[in-house]
């Protein structure tokens, strides 16, 4: 079969692997094995100890995403992709903040071809030609860092490979837009007017977040142009900005494992993302390795 007929088959569920252990003198988030994390109610203006901490995770979640992403490469098996993850966040005293959460079963996410987010890692094989994006949380020291990045496996079409380039562009074009006295939602308009420029589909209902000591702080990020979503943006909050651009519709379907999430049309998608902290003068970006 070829990569061409690869892709119009589409991806498939596949086994699922038990879950990894953690050593237990890893600090584990108060939501692991929870039906969901407790409310958050502090600010999303951080003091300065919980951003040097959040520095440390953003490092370390950096370094988990590009090891995990220089192994994707024809042959490989998602789940070897999370095992290396895991592997490296627990040996590096982190706990993968995606296991346990709500009920996720794995370490990371990684989403094929057409999964725009959510992706759980299984026993498919990575074919030649596909893309992979690679979602690493690392919780330490009491904060979490979140990042993600596609990656190419093999020979990618050139339509593809080009989504792949021109997501990267998006989230850096989102990133400079961050200033003090905007509106977050400026985020989403810049990335929606970049990707419309290209004819691409940018997925709504999945958007970036304020991040810190909770995974997901309530904070809402757009990555679309909307009039919605227009808290002032701070010195000292921490967020991430996340695009999911698709080569087709920005609609989606869900799999029955309540969490892959696949393009309607099944044309593919790409995703990036970092965690950033506002400055007085911008961003800075706290998931760099």
């Amino acid at each position: 079969m070829t990569s061409s007929d690869l892709a119009r088959v589409g991806v498939a569920p596949g086994a699922v692997s038990p879950r990894r252990p953690v050593p237990a003198h890893i600090a584990r988030p108060e939501y692991v094995d929870r039906p969901a994390p407790a409310a958050f109610t502090g600010s999303e203006v951080k003091d300065a100890g919980t951003i040097e901490r959040m520095r440390a995770a953003g490092r370390l979640a950096a370094q988990a995403r590009d090891l995990v992403g220089a192994h994707v490469e024809p042959g490989v098996t998602t789940d070897e992709l999370d095992r290396i993850g895991h592997e490296f966040l627990c040996d590096h005293g982190a706990y993968p903040s995606t296991l346990g959460y709500r009920g996720f079963p794995k370490s990371l996410c990684s989403s094929v071809n057409e999964v725009v987010c959510h992706g759980i890692p299984d026993d498919r094989r990575v074919a030649d030609g596909d893309i992979v994006n690679i979602d690493v949380t690392a919780y330490l020291d009491g904060v979490h860092g979140d990042t993600n990045a596609t990656f190419l496996a093999g020979d990618v079409a050139e339509e593809t490979r080009l989504l792949v380039e021109r997501t990267r562009e998006a989230l850096d074009r989102g990133i400079r837009a961050v200033r003090p006295g905007r509106r977050i939602n400026v985020i989403g308009r810049v990335i929606e007017c970049f990707a419309r420029r290209h004819g691409y589909g940018v997925v709504r209902e999945f958007t970036g977040h304020g991040i810190g000591t909770a995974f997901h702080s309530g904070l809402v990020v757009p990555h679309f142009d909307t009039d919605a979503y227009d808290e002032v943006i701070e010195v000292g909050m921490t967020f991430t900005i996340e695009p999911m651009l698709n080569l087709g519709t920005h609609e989606w379907e869900m799999w029955d494992d309540g969490w892959t999430v696949v393009t309607r049309d099944r044309r593919p998608s790409a995703q990036f993302e970092h965690t950033l902290l506002v400055t007085p003068t911008g961003a800075e970006v706290l998931t760099l390795s």
